[in-house]
């Protein structure tokens, strides 16, 4: 077995993000196999590098002990680069030139139900343009590249993966419509770079929370697509707060390193945790 941690530098680790990486954690000692840390690092506009040290820092803190160096998806944005050709090469992605003022606009009429994830499916405005067109935009105009869910689904078939302690979940990619692969900032979308990364790495089983359920359709899609292993996954309950909330960076959730400066355990936070005993005003929810 081989399980990994993944934070993104963005900000500091929470309560959730401790009782995903104890999961992840024990679950490989167990086992008698490895436990990994990826630095998702890729948002460069965002990422910063006192997140990736107080990161470590937290882990040790906790007493979860992990294998090899730390990876870094920043170092890897050749083998993004290398898929998205292989894709292009096959007709499956295309540029979208669409801003988000385009993307809400067109969305503001009809457009059929939302993903999986209750998002807006964008509308494939940019799917059909003539080829003429496509290559002068290419030339001077921001643009995304975007998958051609519609021609990439009928090329996989029949998708599914193995939910851990759930037996088989059938996968159904095109409820998400045509999700970008690349940013008009970045190299690669979580999508790409987090499936290619789990298959280099040797992940055997992802565990992460259950907001991201609805992802491993997608993931599912391009692992068939790029002819990658599919490992097991276990998407876990999401740790609450006092308010009922999920813990969120960007709702400010307090920080793991209040907890190490108020004299609290570590290890014994972390055995808990893989418990499922959480502090006091803390709770579990499944989305």
């Amino acid at each position: 077995m081989l399980t990994r941690f993944a934070p993104s530098p963005t900000g500091e680790l929470h309560l959730g993000h401790a009782y995903s990486a104890a999961l992840a954690h024990g679950a490989a000692r167990e086992a008698g196999g490895h436990f990994h840390i990826r630095i998702d690092d890729i948002d460069g506009s965002r990422s910063r590098e006192e997140h990736v040290a107080a990161a470590l820092a937290d882990l040790e803190w906790l007493g979860l002990d992990w294998d090899g160096d730390p990876v870094r998806q920043s170092r890897h944005l050749g083998d993004y680069a290398a898929a998205l050709d292989h894709l292009r090469g096959r007709g499956l992605v295309y540029p979208c030139f669409c801003t988000r003022a385009d993307i809400a606009q067109s969305l503001a009429a009809p457009h059929g139900p939302p993903d999986a994830s209750g998002a807006a499916v964008y509308p494939g405005t940019c799917r059909h343009l003539p080829a003429v067109e496509r290559e002068r935009r290419l030339a001077d105009e921001p643009h995304c590249w975007r998958l051609d869910m519609a021609r990439a689904a009928a090329l996989a078939g029949d998708l599914g993966w193995e939910e851990a302690g759930q037996g088989m979940r059938a996968a159904d990619p095109a409820a998400h419509g045509d999700v970008v692969l690349a940013r008009k900032d970045a190299p690669a979308s979580y999508h790409l770079a987090s499936t290619i990364d789990d298959a280099a790495m040797g992940v055997t089983h992802v565990i992460r929370g259950a907001d991201l359920i609805a992802s491993t359709d997608v993931h599912r899609l391009l692992q068939a697509l790029l002819g990658l292993a599919t490992p097991v996954y276990r998407h876990h309950a999401l740790v609450c707060g006092p308010d009922g909330r999920r813990l969120a960076k960007r709702d400010a959730a307090a920080a793991l390193a209040a907890l190490r400066d108020a004299g609290v355990d570590g290890p014994a936070l972390a055995a808990n945790l893989v418990r499922e005993r959480l502090p006091a005003g803390y709770s579990l929810q499944t989305p």
